[in-house]
C-alpha cells in the first residue's frame, strides 16, 4: 500500500513540476540556443575559481628518510618538499642526532632552491618535479 502511495505521490509531483521545466527549456536566444540557468552560470563561475585556487595549492610532495649519522639508525632524519604547479613551495629537513634534533626550512620558487641544499635535500627536490 506504502508503495502505490509513493508512485502516486511521485507522479503527481511529475506532472506538476514537467510544465514548469518545459517552459524554462523552450526558451530560445537568437542564436536558437536555450540560456542557461542562472544557477548553471553559477556553478560555471565556481569551477573557475576552483581551478585557479587548486594551481596554488601545494600538492607536489616528495620525501626522504635517512641516517643522518653513521652511527644511527632507523632512517630518522627526514627532508620533505612541498610546492604547487609553478614549482613554489619549501623544503623541510630534520635532522636526528643522538642528543639533539635540528629543523631547517627552505624556500623553493620555480622548482629552485637560492640555499645550498644537502644531497638528500637534492634528491627530494629531484622527486618533487615528477
Amino acid at each position: 500500500m506504502l508503495a502505490v502511495v509513493s508512485l502516486v505521490v511521485a507522479l503527481l509531483a511529475l506532472v506538476l513540476v514537467a510544465p514548469l521545466w518545459r517552459e524554462r527549456l523552450g526558451r530560445r536566444t537568437r542564436d536558437g540556443e536555450a540560456p542557461l540557468p542562472e544557477d548553471v552560470l553559477g556553478l560555471r563561475q565556481e569551477v573557475a575559481a576552483l581551478r585557479t585556487e587548486g594551481r596554488q595549492a601545494l600538492k607536489h610532495l616528495a620525501i626522504v628518510r635517512y641516517d643522518a649519522f653513521g652511527d644511527m639508525g632507523g632512517h630518522l632524519s627526514w627532508t620533505l618538499a612541498v610546492a604547487d604547479d609553478a614549482g613554489d613551495g619549501v623544503l623541510l629537513t630534520s635532522i636526528h642526532g643522538r642528543s639533539d634534533a635540528r629543523s631547517y626550512a627552505k624556500t623553493i620558487k620555480h622548482w629552485r632552491c637560492e640555499v645550498q641544499l644537502s644531497p638528500e635535500e637534492e634528491q627530494a627536490l629531484g622527486q618533487l618535479r615528477r
